[in-house]
């Protein structure tokens, strides 16, 4: 493949939205719900009620926070966001920069209209479809279609919803965010750094499957250009984001495998998650199989008799801990396991235990 032109880029701006959503979906992680759901009680409640509400089906604005100015931390995130129009603010954060499925057009529609209808509905149900996987348990489906009319009730609404989020988002930062963005700054600058080392020596698949911590792409990268950004609450996952037809942006986990994401946490994150994996009878047996053979989550769970929803969900709880590849390719999702990093859970378990 043609080596992308490697664009560098960082700041707490896509971490202020990050953290957002981990907060309002911490199993997404592996977070603790009860600490989660403490700093959101931080909030009055009519912004803590809004956000939960938004927060359902907002995507991340990476790409928006890709076109700020710098430095882009959340001063500026809220400098910016003030001085585009309310009734501008929802088009700003909430459609996509590439639409090729009609996404953008639906909700323009709706917003002119001021009402949405049922066919708007089912025609962003087949849309995200298309998008994203599509094989979703019912509940999961019944909780993607309550975020569709949440969603569509907001583009009636786009002054209210501005004025609103402009006001939610100040208060968060200011009663927690303001101290976390000092304490996640340093980590950040030294995750970039690393990266742009290895950056010399790997090629770029395997630079992005290091960075990503097992997400390897079989199939052809397709964009000229990739955005790296580090993040310490995206941490372990990988966010990809189309901005152009030519740009992608990549935000991986930038917080050290020695770090918590909950400030003062003394147990770090990656050796609680993979210890936690590591206690349950199938995961182990899922890990003898992948050892063995890549397999699809539909061939793990004929072998283990389960439901395939039940082993996806095994399955990201070792994505969470880094005990399994995901290898992304024509074969459609396949996992591996990573025996490099399961001696290194231990490993990391004998330098916590021996540590002062």
């Amino acid at each position: 493949m043609t080596q992308p032109t490697i664009i560098w880029d960082s700041g707490t701006a896509y971490d202020l939205f990050i953290s957002l959503a981990v907060l309002h979906n911490p199993d997404r992680i592996g977070l603790r719900g009860p600490w989660a759901a403490g700093v959101r009680s931080r909030l009055p409640n009519p912004e803590r009620e809004f956000l939960q509400e938004v927060m359902a089906f907002l995507f991340l604005p990476l790409g928006w926070v890709h076109q700020l100015p710098e430095p882009k931390n959340a001063l500026t995130v809220l400098e910016q966001l003030a001085a585009i129009p309310s009734a501008a603010r929802l088009a700003a954060l909430d459609l996509h920069p590439t639409d090729r499925h009609g996404y953008n057009q639906i909700f323009q529609q709706v917003a002119e209209r001021g009402r949405w209808t049922v066919n708007d509905q089912a025609a962003l149900s087949a849309i995200l479809d298309k998008m994203m996987d599509s094989r979703l348990s019912s509940q999961e489906k019944k909780r993607r279609k309550q975020a569709i009319t949440l969603e569509l009730d907001w583009w009636t609404r786009t002054e209210e919803f501005g004025e609103r989020f402009l006001s939610a988002l100040q208060t968060y930062y200011e009663v927690f965010f303001a101290e976390d963005e000092v304490r996640i700054e340093p980590a950040l600058h030294i995750a970039q750094d690393l990266a742009k080392e290895l950056a010399h020596s790997l090629p770029f698949l395997e630079l992005l499957e290091e960075l990503s911590q097992g997400v390897h792409l079989e199939r052809t990268w397709q964009a000229q250009e990739a955005v790296l950004i580090p993040t310490f609450w995206g941490s372990p996952l990988t966010y990809f984001a189309d901005v152009s037809p030519t740009r992608t942006l990549v935000a991986y986990g930038g917080r050290p495998a020695t770090a918590s994401v909950v400030p003062g946490e003394v147990i770090p994150d990656a050796l609680f998650q993979a210890l936690k994996a590591l206690a349950d009878p199938t995961r182990l047996r899922i890990l003898r199989y992948l050892m063995e053979s890549p397999l699809t989550p539909a061939e793990l769970a004929r072998r283990l008799r389960l439901r395939p929803p039940t082993v996806i969900h095994h399955l990201h709880a070792l994505r969470l801990a880094h005990l399994v590849q995901l290898r992304l390719g024509e074969q459609g999702r396949q996992y591996a396991a990573r025996p490099d990093s399961i001696r290194a859970t231990f490993t990391a378990l004998g330098n916590f235990l021996e540590q002062p």
